[in-house]
């Protein structure tokens, strides 16, 4: 597994080694000796799993209120998904900066995002598999999250959204 920095410190893209044979392919996709020698303290408390049936989904951005922040790990099992990452920690110098990269089942890669990083996803084909190992447990009194549109981050998504949620499309605008 390789560690490969992005624009925004404490989001990193997760190169994935596959091995292949006859079988298919194998992958590791979480490593705590990995994760340490590389200077990073996660561990897995939740797994959890959303499922995407149509085409242009959007899931985002949330993220848990400190003391419960969140690092996560995120995968796409099936389909293909435009991940997105919006750092929402005031004192850190990449503030309301994002990142977005392309997972997919046939991409060997993962995202990884430290507390304190909004999270949301545009699903890219339909029935996509997302897969999230997380660093803290849900806390639902701590959930919050920013408009996935909001104009102060300006995110380019790929598409525009088909299917979102009431909740999603509620979040507020960041007063920057």
């Amino acid at each position: 597994m390789r560690f490969a920095p992005t624009s925004i410190d404490g989001v990193l893209v997760l190169e994935l080694e596959a091995r292949g044979d006859e079988r298919g392919s194998f992958m590791r996709t979480f490593c705590a000796k990995e994760f340490a020698a590389a200077g990073m303290d996660f561990a897995v408390v939740q797994a959890n799993v959303s499922v995407n049936v149509e085409r242009h989904t959007l899931r985002g951005m949330h993220l848990q209120r400190a003391p419960y922040g969140e690092a996560k790990i995120v995968s796409c099992l099936r389909g293909r998904i435009f991940d997105v990452a919006v750092d929402l920690r005031p004192e850190s110098p990449t503030y309301l900066k994002w990142e977005g990269v392309e997972l997919g089942a046939d991409i060997p890669r993962a995202f990884y995002l430290a507390e304190g990083i909004a999270h949301g996803f545009l699903t890219l084909e339909p029935d996509s598999l997302v897969n999230y190992l997380m660093g803290a447990e849900y806390v639902a009194d701590a959930a919050t999250g920013v408009r996935w549109d909001d104009p102060v981050v300006g995110i380019e998504w790929p598409a525009p959204p088909q299917v979102i949620s009431d909740r999603d499309r509620a979040f507020p605008l960041i007063q920057a």
